[in-house]
C-alpha cells in the first residue's frame, strides 16, 4: 500500500499538472519576494536618511544659536536652553555643550555638568573635525561638532577659533521600530501573496492540464471506436484540436495499414495456395490415371514443374519486398552510369521482345552519372521494361527514354499495349494487384513487381507515376535525385 501511494505521489510530481503548479507558484511568489525586499530596504533607508538629515539640521541650528548668543561666554541663553529642551524631549536626545578645557558646560540630562569629558570624539571636534558615530547595538547616533566663533583682537584682528564642542546623542530606537513595522507589513504581504499564489497555481494547474487529460480520455476511447469522430464539435485549444486531428489521422492510417496487412496476408495465402492446389490436382490426376500414356505423365509433370517454379518466384519476390521495405537494410549507393545500366537491361530483355516481335526503342538525351544502388536500380528498369513487353500488343513498341536536369534524372517506359483502366491506375503498385487476373495468369509473375519497384524508388528518395489509356498504352515515369542524401 505504501509503495502504491509513493508511486502515485512520484507520478504526480512528474506530471504536467504539477509542473504548471510549480511554475505558476514561482512566477507569482518570486516577484512578490523581490518587490517586498526592495520595498523594505528602500523605505527603511529613506526613513533613516530623512531622520539623519533632520538630526543634522537640528545640530546646525543649535550650533548657530550657541555661537550667535555667545552662550559659552554668558553661560546662559533662554533661546538656547529652550531649543535644547525641545530637541531633548522631541527626539529623545542628550545634548552637551563642552568648552575648550573639556568641561561640560551644559547637559540636557543635568548629570555631568561641570565634569570633564574624555571622549575621543570631543578631542577630534576641538581640532575642527565633524564627527558622527552610530552604534546599532545600543541604538544611538552621536554627533561631535566644533563650535567655531569669529574673535577680534588688536594683535590678530578677526580670526575664527574653536571655542567649544556641541555633542548630541540621538536615539535610533524609532528607526528600529519603523524597520520592524515595515518588516511586519512585508511579512504579512508575503503570507497573503503566498496564499494567493497557491490558489492561482492550483487553478492554473487544473485549468491548463485539463486539455491534456481530455486528450488522454479520447485516446482511451480509441480502444472502443475508430479514431476521433466529430472533431469540430470539440471545444478546446487550437493546439489540442490539432493534436487530436493528427492522432485521428494516425489512427486512420493505422487501420488502413492494418487492412493492407490483412489483405496482404490474405493475398499471400491465396497466391501460395493456388500453385499448391494446382499441383495437388495434377498429382491426384496422375495417381488415378492407371495405364495412362507416357505423354500424359510427361505433360502433367511439366505442369507441376511450372507451378513449383511459380511458387518459388512468389516466395523470392516476397523476400525481396520484405528486404526492400526494411529500412535497416542498407542500400549500396555508388556513382553509376545510368545510360550503361539501361543499355545492359535492354540487351537482357531483347529475346523476350523478339518473341512477340516488339520493337524496343532507347532514347538518351545526355550521359548521366547518379548516386544509386546499381543492382536495385537495374531491378526497377527490368520490372518496368518486362511489364511493358508482357502487356504489349504483338508487333508493338516499347520506348525507353532517359533525361536529367540539375537535380534529378528521369526515365520513362512507354508501351503501346492494352493500357490500364483509369479506376485501377492508383492501385497498380499494390501487392498482388492485377488489372486482368486471367491474362496475368498467362503472362506469369507474382504480382509483386511494381510493389518492389516502388519501394526501391522510395529508398532512393525518388518517385514513380503512371499514365495510361486503355488500348493505347501505358507510360511509367521515374524521377530519382542525382545526389543521394542520407536522412
Amino acid at each position: 500500500m505504501k509503495n502504491k501511494k509513493l508511486d502515485l505521489f512520484l507520478n504526480y510530481i512528474k506530471s504536467f499538472e504539477f509542473s504548471i503548479f510549480v511554475v505558476t507558484l514561482i512566477v507569482i511568489i518570486v516577484p512578490i519576494l523581490v518587490i517586498g525586499t526592495i520595498f523594505l530596504n528602500v523605505s527603511t533607508s529613506k526613513y533613516y536618511n530623512n531622520r539623519l538629515e533632520e538630526y543634522k539640521s537640528n545640530n546646525i541650528m543649535l550650533k548657530n544659536n550657541i555661537i550667535s548668543s555667545g552662550y559659552l561666554d554668558k553661560k546662559e541663553s533662554e533661546a538656547v536652553n529652550a531649543q535644547i529642551n525641545l530637541l531633548s524631549n522631541e527626539f529623545d536626545a542628550r545634548i552637551q555643550i563642552i568648552d575648550t578645557a573639556c568641561i561640560i558646560r551644559e547637559d540636557s540630562k543635568s548629570e555631568d555638568i561641570g565634569n570633564t569629558s574624555i571622549s575621543k570624539n570631543v578631542f577630534k571636534a576641538l581640532k575642527g573635525e565633524d564627527v558622527m558615530e552610530e552604534n546599532k547595538d545600543l541604538e544611538y547616533i552621536e554627533f561631535s561638532i566644533p563650535l567655531v566663533a569669529t574673535i577680534t583682537t588688536v594683535e590678530e584682528g578677526s580670526i575664527k577659533k574653536t571655542v567649544g564642542v556641541l555633542c548630541t546623542n540621538y536615539s535610533t530606537a524609532n528607526i528600529s521600530n519603523y524597520r520592524s513595522d515595515v518588516r511586519r507589513v512585508v511579512y504579512i504581504a508575503f503570507a497573503l501573496g503566498a496564499i494567493f499564489a497557491l490558489v492561482v497555481a492550483f487553478i492554473c494547474a487544473k485549468f491548463f492540464a485539463r486539455p491534456i487529460k481530455r486528450v488522454g480520455e479520447i485516446i482511451k476511447d480509441v480502444k472502443h471506436r475508430r479514431g476521433v469522430e466529430n472533431l469540430d464539435e470539440i471545444k478546446d485549444y487550437t493546439e489540442v484540436k490539432q493534436i487530436l486531428s493528427d492522432f485521428n489521422t494516425m489512427i486512420d492510417n493505422f487501420y488502413a495499414e492494418q487492412k493492407k496487412r490483412d489483405d496482404f496476408v490474405s493475398n499471400v495465402s491465396h497466391e501460395l495456395k493456388t500453385p499448391i492446389t494446382s499441383m495437388k490436382v495434377l498429382a491426384d490426376s496422375l495417381v488415378g490415371a492407371e495405364g495412362a500414356p507416357e505423354e500424359m505423365y510427361q505433360e502433367f509433370l511439366v505442369d507441376i514443374s511450372n507451378e513449383i517454379e511459380r511458387e518459388s518466384q512468389i516466395i523470392n519476390d516476397l523476400l525481396e519486398l520484405v528486404n526492400t521495405e526494411n529500412v535497416e537494410n542498407e542500400i549500396n549507393i555508388s556513382q553509376v552510369n545510368i545510360n550503361d545500366v539501361l543499355e545492359s537491361v535492354l540487351k537482357t530483355v531483347k529475346p523476350i521482345a523478339e518473341e512477340k516481335n516488339i520493337e524496343v526503342v532507347y532514347e538518351s538525351f545526355r550521359p548521366i552519372i547518379a548516386d544509386v544502388d546499381e543492382l536495385k536500380f537495374a531491378r526497377v528498369v527490368t520490372n518496368l521494361v518486362e511489364n511493358a513487353i508482357k502487356y504489349n500488343q504483338v508487333d508493338g513498341t516499347v520506348t525507353v527514354s532517359l533525361n536529367a536536369d540539375h537535380q534529378y534524372f528521369y526515365f520513362k517506359v512507354q508501351d503501346t499495349g492494352i493500357g490500364i483502366p483509369e479506376e485501377d491506375q492508383d492501385r497498380v503498385f499494390e501487392r498482388f494487384f492485377r488489372v486482368d487476373k486471367a491474362r496475368a495468369r498467362e503472362t506469369g509473375g507474382s504480382g509483386l513487381g511494381l510493389a518492389i519497384t516502388k519501394e526501391i524508388v522510395k529508398r532512393h528518395h525518388g518517385s514513380i507515376g503512371v499514365h495510361s489509356k486503355e488500348e493505347e498504352g501505358t507510360t511509367f515515369t521515374v524521377r530519382i535525385p542525382l545526389k543521394y542524401i542520407e536522412e
